[in-house]
């Protein structure tokens, strides 16, 4: 962990829990409005380009896929809310955000910035949690 010091002062640690925890918080709520939109549809739906239009009616006419997605964005945003089993949550919650990323790379730049706020806070999170995951690599 990186911390900046000077001779007189307790050192201030850049990735301190409250940081991360505000992350954590701010995250898992994003997800849980998201997710609960997907079903009450409270949220207006802004024009899309016609490719990303298409591809999102296409997602829609399966009759699953997007429930799928919305059950899995309440419950990784209840997992962060709640601090329960948080590394298992950003695992389930990473292809879940390149996709958004991607999506809106490809598809829709117009929403390019909350893809790239939810990455940025997904991959701080799993900076603060990589001793979770150092088993994986061994």
């Amino acid at each position: 962990m990186l911390s900046l010091s000077d001779n007189n002062a307790k050192p201030i640690a850049i990735m301190n829990s409250t940081f991360t925890t505000i992350l954590r918080m701010l995250l898992g709520t994003s997800l849980l409005i998201f997710g609960i939109n997907k079903f009450f549809a409270f949220i207006p739906i802004f024009d899309m380009a016609p490719a990303a239009a298409n591809f999102m009616e296409s997602l829609n006419s399966t009759g699953y896929v997007l429930y799928v997605v919305a059950c899995l964005e309440l419950l990784i945003g209840g997992l962060l809310l709640f601090k329960k089993w948080v590394p298992f949550a950003l695992v389930l919650l990473a292809p879940i955000v390149v996709n958004i990323l991607l999506f809106h790379l490809f598809l829709d730049v117009s929403g390019i910035l909350v893809a790239v706020f939810m990455v940025a806070i997904t991959a701080v999170l799993i900076y603060k949690y990589w001793k979770s995951y150092s088993s994986l690599f061994q």
